[in-house]
Order: C-alpha cells, then structure tokens, then sequence
C-alpha cells in the first residue's frame, strides 16, 4: 500500500462519517430524520441579493476573471460595513480582503502566517478549521481548554509560560462555534493587552456577528485601540444573509497579515464569480430589514428548542449568540461519550446532531444543536426525545450488548 500524503496523514478521522453514514442510510430505508448536525441555513437568500446576482449575470463580461482580493467596490461595501457596524475605519485597499467564505479566508491566512513547528493557541472545542488549517500549514496546535472565554484567556497565559517555543499565534472565536459562547468589549482589550505583551498576532472569527438574540450585539476586537497593530478579523456573510453556499467572507485589519493573505490568494484563486460580489456589495450595502428577519427567526428557533426539550427532560442552556445549541448529555446518557449518544439518537429517535468531541477532546459531554429546522420540526423531535429519554435503559442495554460483541 501507498503511504498516505504527508499533509493527509496530520489529519484526524472524520469525527462525523459515522454518523453521517448512519443518515444516509436510514434515509434510504425511507426514515424520515431532522437534522440539527451542520450549521446549513436553510432559508432562503433575500430577493433583493438574488435579483442583483442574476441582472450582472446577464453582463456579456461577467464570466470573465475577477480579482482574487475582491473587487473594489464589495471591499468598500465591507469598509462600510465595519464603519456603520462598529465605529472602525478601515482602508479598502489594504485592510481589507474579499475571502470565498470565512473557511477559506482562515485556512489561506494560516498558510500566510505560518512556518513549519511555529506554535499556535488554539481554544479546545473550537471549530475544526482553527486548528486543522494550521495544522495543514505545519504549525503546532497548543489546545487551551475554553469552557468560557475567561478561562481560556487564564489558559492562555499558563500556556504562554510552558510553551516552548514560544507561541505565535492566538485564535479567537466569539460568538463561539459549537459554544455559543458570547464576550464583550473588555474580553477583546484584555485579548489585545495579552497578545501585545507576549508579541502574538491574533485571528479573531466572528462569522456569527450578527445572529444574537438578547440585544447583545457582538462587538469587534478591532474596536479595541491598537488592535490593528496585531490583529485580523474573519468574518462572513453566510450566516447573516442566508448565503453559505455563496461562498463570501472577508478578512480585516492588520494591514501587513492582510498583505500576506492577498500574495497567498493571488496564487490560488481569481476570486469569486463577479455577480456574486456584487450582489454581497449590495447585500451589505443594501436594506438591513432583512438581517432582522433572519436573525428573529433564529432566536424563535432558540426558544422553542430550549422550551421544548426541556419539557421533554433535556435542559439545554439558551445560547446568547450564533446558530447552535450547546448542550450537555441529558442525564441517562451522560457516561455513554458524545459520540455514542449522536448514534443512539439518530438510530432510535431520527434526530442527527454533533457530536462535542467533533471540536475537540474538552467538548466531550456536549453536543451541538443547529438552528436549522423549523419550530414545527423541533417540537417534533421534542416529542422523540422524550421517548428516547423514557427508553433509555433498554437502549443503553440494547448498545452495550453489541459493542461487547463486537
């Protein structure tokens, strides 16, 4: 046998092909299963945005190459966003990068940013990218426990004085993917203070900036004087406008990171099909009514998940911000692991979810819900959860007796 590629083999299992082929197989047989396990927003994008992409589409030009660091006028449209949003100034020649989404923008600024062995402070659960696309760029992933964000700031600094050699690198990722986990204004001049003194750059993702529910909204940690000396922020449109499959992101701040970035993409990409940077231009520059709609559908979402299942005996935590649920094993399952437990509940209630150690080993005893079904849907699983937890002893037993005879 052929060994595998050396990048290939620094990468773990998919946490997830289990329990994606479990899905696909009962839905061959025809079962019918809710799926709260990808953060895949399923309404659809704003008719003003769609209309924008299909009349530049008919432009005789418009098929040809595009630029790989964002037209000018989308990276102006992200310089107003920013402007408007959080009162920071950013130039749209040099602080500002067009990404193909958020992930694309974070794995090719590790590439940019990253030497072989160099040493990366990553929090642990975090989503996947923050540690694998510096990972795939030879880096080293020194995971910090963040059960909240002040202690994995606590974290960061034990780590800071047993890390050798020294770290580079500190991600931030508020709200959080899968925790929900939200943080204010002096969380990010406390990051800044830390990252200066221990001579760090920082990515800050903030691709949830605008799904919160309680008058909440994230700030920036570009808002924090200084920031821009060491800082980068990614961010999305996908979640805020219902456009994740269109694949626009960007990248903000640091104008010397932001450099680096668009030298790595001048060589991998010619930037997105040009109709769809300009209907992004007019999504951010366009009527906002539309993110309100968005975002108020999310919070019902939230609250009859929360509602629901706790009628059912599942107490999950209201999540502040994002589109996830984080929520603890209910208490039957609580010693059968995260990823059993998403087996069990997608094979005997239908309902596929993540499972927390899919973001690393300190997001055991969790699983990630999505906000991606609708209120008659939850309530539907609500009901199959309640059976579930009524049955749990002989579906326990029924598990244990075919993993001892495996």
């Amino acid at each position: 046998m052929t060994p595998e590629f050396h990048r290939i083999r620094r990468l773990p299992p998919y946490v997830f092909e289990e329990v994606n082929r479990i899905k696909a197989r009962l839905r061959a047989q025809g079962v019918d299963i809710i799926d709260f396990g990808m953060g895949n927003p399923d309404m659809p994008t704003p008719k003003h945005i769609v209309d924008k992409l299909i009349e530049t589409a008919r432009d005789p030009k418009a098929g040809r190459y595009s630029a790989s660091k964002g037209i000018v006028g989308l990276r102006r449209a992200m310089a107003r966003y920013y402007k408007k949003r959080f009162g920071v100034t950013l130039n749209p020649d040099t602080e500002v990068i067009a990404t193909l989404g958020s992930k694309e923008g974070f794995a090719n600024l590790a590439q940019a940013l990253t030497a072989p062995g160099d040493v990366i402070l990553c929090p642990n659960p975090a989503y996947p990218i923050h540690a694998y696309g510096f990972i795939m760029a030879g880096g080293v992933i020194r995971h910090v426990p963040a059960p909240s964000p002040e202690e994995y700031l606590s974290g960061v600094s034990a780590a800071m004085r047993h890390s050798s050699p020294a770290p580079s690198v500190l991600i931030l990722s508020y709200p959080s993917n899968p925790t929900a986990q939200w943080v204010d204004l002096d969380f990010y001049k406390e990051a800044v203070a830390l990252a200066k003194k221990h001579d760090l750059l920082v990515l800050s993702d903030i691709a949830y900036s605008e799904i919160y529910f309680d008058d909440n909204p994230p700030p920036s940690i570009l808002q924090v004087d200084g920031a821009k000396d060491i800082a980068v922020e990614v961010n999305s449109l996908s979640k805020t406008y219902a456009m994740a499959g269109w694949r626009v992101g960007m990248v903000v701040g640091n104008e010397r990171m932001c450099a680096a970035l668009a030298r790595v993409k001048s060589y991998l990409d010619y930037g997105a099909y040009t109709p769809i940077q300009v209907a992004a231009a007019t999504a951010l520059n366009g009527p906002q009514d539309c993110v309100d709609e968005i975002r108020a559908m999310y919070k019902s979402r939230r609250d009859t998940l929360v509602t629901s299942m706790k009628r059912a005996g599942w107490d999950i935590p209201s999540p502040p911000a994002s589109m996830f649920a984080w929520a603890p094993l209910p208490e039957p399952y609580k010693d059968a692991g995260s990823m059993l437990f998403a087996k069990l509940l997608i094979e005997e209630a239908g309902i596929a979810v993540a499972p927390g150690v899919a973001f690393g080993e300190y997001g055991e005893g969790y699983v990630r819900i999505g906000l991606v079904e609708n209120e008659h849907r939850i309530r539907q699983a609500a009901r199959n959860v309640k059976k579930f937890l009524a049955n749990s002893e002989e579906i326990l037993g029924r598990a244990h007796n075919t993993l001892a005879a495996q």
